[in-house]
C-alpha cells in the first residue's frame, strides 16, 4: 500500500509551466500615401475701383511728389510721375 501513496502524491502534485513573454508582432513599414493634391480654385481680376480724371490726376501728383521727398529728389520730376502714373493706373479705372 505505501507504493500506491507515493503514487497518489506524486499525480497530486500541480505541474505549474513558467509563462513565457510573447514577442510584439513585428510592424512591417507602411508606405505612407502622398496626400492628394488639392485643386486651388483661380481667383477673378481683382475689379479696379474708378475714379474721375480729376482724382487719378490728385492721386498721381501726390504719389510722384512723396516718391520724390522720400529719394531726395534724385531723379527727374517726369521720372517720378511716370512711376507714379503706372503705379495708380495698375490699382484704379479711369472713368
Amino acid at each position: 500500500m505505501a507504493a500506491k501513496k507515493t503514487a497518489k502524491k506524486a499525480s497530486a502534485k500541480k505541474v505549474t509551466k513558467k509563462a513565457v513573454a510573447k514577442k510584439a508582432p513585428v510592424k512591417k513599414a507602411v508606405a505612407k500615401k502622398a496626400p492628394a493634391k488639392k485643386k486651388v480654385a483661380k481667383k477673378a481680376a481683382a475689379k479696379k475701383t474708378v475714379v474721375t480724371k480729376e482724382k487719378f490726376y490728385s492721386m498721381v501728383n501726390e504719389a510722384a511728389y512723396f516718391a520724390a521727398e522720400n529719394d531726395g529728389n534724385a531723379k527727374s520730376a517726369v521720372d517720378y510721375w511716370m512711376e507714379a502714373e503706372a503705379a495708380i493706373s495698375s490699382k484704379f479705372q479711369i472713368k
